[in-house]
């Protein structure tokens, strides 16, 4: 079988099972085809956050998440062709089709010229970790081992996989561990800037400090995360969203312990015992453009939730981007115990890129 049948998906297939073969092919879309390999439609990563967000269930089938007009070529062209539409359109994968519209090929181009590895990654460790104590007593919270590493070397590297090398650490409280640690990157083969908090800053007042302010956009990350978020995609879909700002969210769930009651006057309608409720929560991990600087006050606290609604407010595009992988906060014990339980299965595989 040729690598790119294996993208091929039929369209009775459903949500879950096109995810499995987005992730299991590496390759990043799922190309939807009828019985003869028909080109119907394409799914891409970001589709299927899209679909996540509109509240798709995973058993929907997969035309009602696809792209039902992809961009393809017809067959028997020269090379450079395929490479000026791919690169004219941005494209990372593209349908190759007879003249019967039945796919023959799928090309793709990792090395199309989008700079999406010279983006600055932004990590915030200046917190105190109060929650966490005595763990972090002496160590700051980004620095605890999980497996056999500091959080934040585990951090380091889940960008380095994706081609982010370039990080600025904002920090305050046990600096020193952190600077000693890690120095200038040169030893992780990344190179890093440090600036520092000399009072609470928030996520992003800290953003003020920064002397060198980046001109494409940036990533801005919570030092305490834990995740396999795949970094390339989450630059892809800020890029095509044409966004001011991204931010990551995650799916929470909760139960209400009692039966709820709905009313039309003091008529009761209905009786639902003990609803599971699912809202959208922030994740700890953005996207930015370099003009968002323009709103952050200078040598301030200042949130990012805080920069997000006064964006909304100036009716800038801001985009909420769905993690679907694996994350967890390291906010308290049982949060770090749990971490360091999952550490070898999650992080310690041999094929975690995506």
């Amino acid at each position: 079988m040729k690598q790119w049948q294996k993208t091929l998906v039929t369209q009775n297939q459903t949500l879950l099972d096109t995810m499995k073969i987005i992730d299991d092919s590496s390759l990043q879309i799922a190309v939807v085809v009828d019985r003869e390999q028909h080109l119907l439609g394409t799914v891409t990563d970001g589709d299927i956050r899209r679909g996540i967000l509109r509240g798709e269930g995973l058993d929907v089938p997969i035309t009602s998440i696809m792209n039902p007009n992809p961009i393809s070529a017809k067959a028997g062209q020269k090379h450079y062709r395929y490479k000026q539409l791919m690169k004219s359109k941005m494209l990372k994968q593209m349908p190759i089709v007879d003249e019967t519209n039945k796919i023959v090929d799928i090309l793709f181009s990792d090395n199309l010229e989008l700079t999406l590895n010279k983006n600055t990654v932004i990590l915030m460790l200046g917190g105190l970790g109060t929650r966490l104590r005595p763990l972090t007593n002496d160590t700051p919270k980004s620095m605890l081992n999980i497996g056999n590493k500091p959080i934040l070397e585990t951090i380091i590297e889940g960008f380095k996989q994706y081609g982010y090398t370039h990080f600025v650490f904002s920090v305050n409280y046990k600096k020193e561990v952190i600077q000693d640690y890690f120095q200038n990157g040169e030893a992780f083969d990344v190179t890093i800037e440090y600036v520092e908090e000399s009072k609470r800053m928030g996520t992003a007042g800290a953003l003020s400090l920064l002397e060198n302010r980046p001109t494409k956009p940036f990533f801005v990350m919570n030092g305490d995360l834990l995740t396999q978020v795949n970094f390339d995609q989450l630059m892809q879909f800020h890029i095509e969203h044409q966004s001011m700002a991204t931010m990551c969210v995650r799916e929470y769930e909760y139960q209400i312990p009692y039966g709820v009651i709905e009313t039309a006057g003091t008529d009761l309608v209905t009786i639902k015992e003990k609803p599971i409720h699912r809202s959208f929560v922030n994740a700890g991990i953005y996207v930015l453009n370099p003009e968002v600087f323009e709103c952050i006050p200078q040598d301030e606290f200042y949130d990012m939730p805080t920069l997000f609604e006064q964006l909304i407010e100036k009716d800038k595009k801001t985009s909420a981007f769905p993690i679907r992988e694996y994350w967890l906060d390291i906010g308290q014990k049982d949060e770090y115990e749990r971490a360091d339980r999952e550490f070898t299965n999650i992080f310690e595989k041999e094929d975690v890129l995506k």
